[in-house]
């Protein structure tokens, strides 16, 4: 199987060969299932069964065996799906056809040639003491999550809540669940004691990317407990990540657009797609490569602001959409 998006002459083509793996699936499956009907007729028949009894057994054997490749079939089309979606339709920042321009300039936006596989992008919740936004954070993901093994999704969860953790763990292998141990205090005095929540937030950032970049992912989608996401948001991801990934002059993508208003947008404008100087966060994509770049120098507190520094910065750019993917519960839209 062979799967690419390639910007040629200022057209995405996707170039796919699909046929030839489902074919070999097919192949084998059948194949699979001849071999192990035979070999059971020639050596695994009991003799006190009669013959309206082995066959039976048989039959059972065999639609057990077929369940479990349907269910292995359904997974391989699901992933499928992902891949070919790559490319977002009209709803989306990247359209067939069209070869999208940065605003303001004239430079294109997808350099001359792009190849990349269907990456595996994980997605880090970060989450603490709000049970009920836990909760409707992660159903809005797994809802709209197209694939579990290129989307794995980890929540990292601080403050040592148990309500919390009781939600969390309601969703079993659908997640992974990790537990910042580090719950000491910083011995801050003065007016700085009243901003420890704030250390607390930028020591949990570091520890949480630092454990999901251990796996060797090549990127990751940072989101919070507060956040629902929108149908496209795993597309628009997806679809914007080979420009990430070749781009020097992005920090990251976005979802999240702080004039996202009605008012403020244009509403027919699903293609438009903006490059801000000002990073937004709530639900954004970075690179391993940036994690290796800011980790030495990760501040004690204020995350964000340290973020949209000119020394983190470095004349970079954030994408981001005319229309918010990420809609925050205790944030305006």
């Amino acid at each position: 199987f062979e799967c690419m998006y390639v910007v040629c002459n200022g057209q995405v083509e996707q170039q796919m060969r699909p046929f030839s793996l489902y074919s070999a699936i097919a192949f084998v499956v059948c194949w699979t299932l001849f071999v192990l009907l035979m070999c059971y007729l020639i050596s695994s028949r009991d003799t006190s069964l009669t013959n309206e009894e082995a066959i039976s057994k048989i039959e059972a054997k065999i639609d057990n065996f077929d369940a479990r490749n349907i269910r292995v079939l359904e997974q391989i089309r699901d992933e499928l799906k992902v891949i070919e979606n790559v490319v977002l339709d009209t709803n989306g920042a990247v359209r067939h056809g069209d070869q999208p321009r940065a605003v303001g300039t004239e430079r294109p936006l997808l350099p001359a040639r792009v190849q990349h596989p269907a990456p595996v992008i994980p997605v880090l919740v970060m989450a603490c003491n709000r049970p009920s936004y836990t909760q409707r954070a992660l159903d809005s993901l797994l809802k709209h999550r197209p694939s579990p093994r290129l989307f794995p999704v980890y929540v990292s969860q601080d403050c040592g809540h148990q309500p919390t953790a009781d939600v969390i763990s309601k969703y079993g292998s659908q997640i992974t669940h990790m537990k910042q141990p580090n719950q000491s205090g910083f011995g801050l005095t003065g007016k700085k004691k009243a901003q420890e929540g704030y250390y607390k937030i930028s020591r949990h950032y570091r520890w949480a990317l630092g454990q999901v970049f251990s796996h060797n992912y090549s990127s990751v989608i940072v989101t919070e407990d507060d956040i629902e996401v929108a149908p496209d948001f795993f597309s628009y991801f997806s679809s914007l990540w080979p420009l990430l990934a070749s781009d020097s002059s992005l920090l990251c993508v976005s979802a999240w657009n702080d004039n996202g208003k009605e008012s403020r947008i244009d509403i027919k404008g699903n293609d438009l797609l903006y490059r801000s100087d000002f990073f937004p966060g709530l639900g954004w994509m970075m690179t391993r490569d940036l994690w290796s770049e800011l980790l030495p120098k990760w501040p004690d507190s204020f995350w964000d602001d340290w973020m949209r520094e000119p020394d983190q910065r470095k004349g970079r750019y954030t994408h981001t959409h005319a229309h918010a993917h990420a809609h925050a519960h205790a944030h305006a839209h």
